[in-house]
């Protein structure tokens, strides 16, 4: 691709084809300082959300990585594309070959797209399967990452318009991965849903650390779109795959764990300000988003998502009323299903377990066991929590006579979508392929 390569993308207007460079973080959440969180030192990623526009309610669909990136960059949640839990071995969960990433649609668009660091939705050997011109499949700690991604910029400048995917790999633990250490020059604040112990603010310190080093990854990029006079024409957009990883946040349906960053700058068309958006957004909303920001129509039922395109240029936009959220498989078969609104949230447990689930990366922490008590115990088949009375989720309300009419509202909506997107728990569990390796073994002996 060179220079004088047309593109289909048609802007309109005075604004010219953008580039597109996309950064996703690992287990972040919203654990930022332009998200509140005093004690984090993030200035570069705080001076993002200063430049361009944050939105404060952000959410996943699934609060794992590989299902989680599955519905960021297709616009269908994960069940759709048969993303039922993690890419990586033992699991070896596949995209179906149908399903369309964003880098392909933005190829097929006169787009040279490359991709530097990690992805977590498909093997690596498979990674130009997901439409990728170029790509450096390596993880190293952000700092020694970005300088890379620097070398890219300076080659992509001479092939516009460009799409470059930045798959850092902090903020997952071991929380010193790549040299991080330990932050807590401000302090290190706690969340209400952990408890308040000297081992609590330990962690949090370690995590600090991790945060910092991926803020200087992403200070090391800005610094790049600049000196190559990129910045302006360039839609730059930041996001955590899922929710921190502590207990009762990483791989639960709670808010902890499906809580995301969401951060967009593209100054030339108007996307600035430092602007705050206070709508209910979800993953699947993005590519639907970026689409219709390059003069695209999204195909009618491409995407389970929806455009919050017209938000950012000020014109008329209906908010999401019900943002839905899933996991099935993690380390082991946990499925449940949840559907979200302003004010409440019910979750439905297909099989029972633990109060709630601790992925094993979580367990070695400093924290985990000070929560051991809570997460032993059953889990109910339904959950029902009013989010404006009980933030943290703690007070279970599915069966009282005063909600079940708003049970029963919610029980209605998350079964028309689980039908509308052909959830394949409708039908019975789904085996893994695990399951099906060990069958394939059985039935050669």
């Amino acid at each position: 691709m060179n220079g004088e390569q047309q593109t289909d993308v048609d802007m309109g207007g005075s604004v010219t084809v953008p580039n597109i460079v996309f950064i996703t973080s690992h287990d972040l959440g919203r654990h930022l300082g332009c998200y509140g969180r005093a004690t984090v030192v993030s200035p570069h990623l705080d001076r993002l959300a200063a430049e361009g526009v944050r939105f404060a309610n952000s959410f996943c669909t699934a609060p794992q990585c590989s299902p989680s990136r599955a519905a960021l960059h297709t616009g269908r949640h994960a069940h759709s594309v048969r993303m039922l839990g993690l890419a990586h071995s033992p699991f070896d969960w596949h995209l179906q070959p149908a399903t369309v990433h964003l880098a392909a649609r933005l190829r097929r668009l006169g787009y040279h797209t490359a991709l530097v660091g990690g992805q977590h939705v498909t093997h690596d050997q498979s990674v130009p399967e997901l439409g990728f011109d170029h790509w450096t499949a390596e993880e190293k700690a952000a700092p020694e990452l970005a300088p890379q991604v620097r070398s890219y910029l300076s080659a992509l400048a001479g092939k516009q318009p460009f799409y470059l995917e930045i798959g850092f790999t902090e903020v997952h633990r071991p929380y010193d991965w790549g040299g991080a250490s330990l932050e807590e020059s401000l302090g290190a604040a706690v969340p209400p849903y952990i408890p308040n112990h000297p081992d609590s603010v330990a962690e949090f310190a370690a995590l600090q650390g991790a945060i910092r080093q991926l803020d200087d990854g992403v200070g090391i990029l800005l610094a790049a779109l600049a000196e190559n006079g990129l910045d302006d024409n360039t839609l730059l957009l930041f996001a955590s795959d899922h929710g921190l990883p502590m207990p009762r946040a990483k791989c639960t349906l709670y808010d902890p764990g499906l809580e995301t960053t969401l951060l967009l700058r593209w100054p030339a068309a108007g996307v600035a300000g430092g602007r705050v958006f206070e709508h209910l957004v979800s993953h699947v909303d993005v590519v639907p988003t970026l689409l219709e920001g390059l003069g695209q129509p999204a195909p009618a039922g491409d995407f389970h998502g929806r455009s919050f395109w017209p938000l950012l240029q000020d014109e008329p936009y209906q908010p999401n009323q019900y943002l839905f959220a899933e996991k099935t498989f993690h380390t082991a078969y946990e499925p449940m299903r949840a559907v979200r609104t302003a004010g409440y949230k019910l979750i439905l447990n297909f099989e029972s377990g633990s109060s709630f689930d601790v992925p094993d990366d979580v367990r070695t922490g400093l924290i985990y066991p000070l929560m051991v008590g809570q997460a032993v115990g059953h889990r109910p088949h339904m959950e029902l929590y009013d989010l404006e009375r009980d933030p943290r989720e703690r007070m279970n309300l599915a069966g009282r006579p005063e909600t079940a009419g708003e049970e029963r509202s919610l029980r209605r909506r998350l079964r028309r979508w689980m039908e509308e997107t052909e959830d394949p728990l409708l039908t019975g569990p789904p085996p893994s392929p695990f399951y099906r390796a060990t069958m394939a073994s059985l039935l050669e002996s």
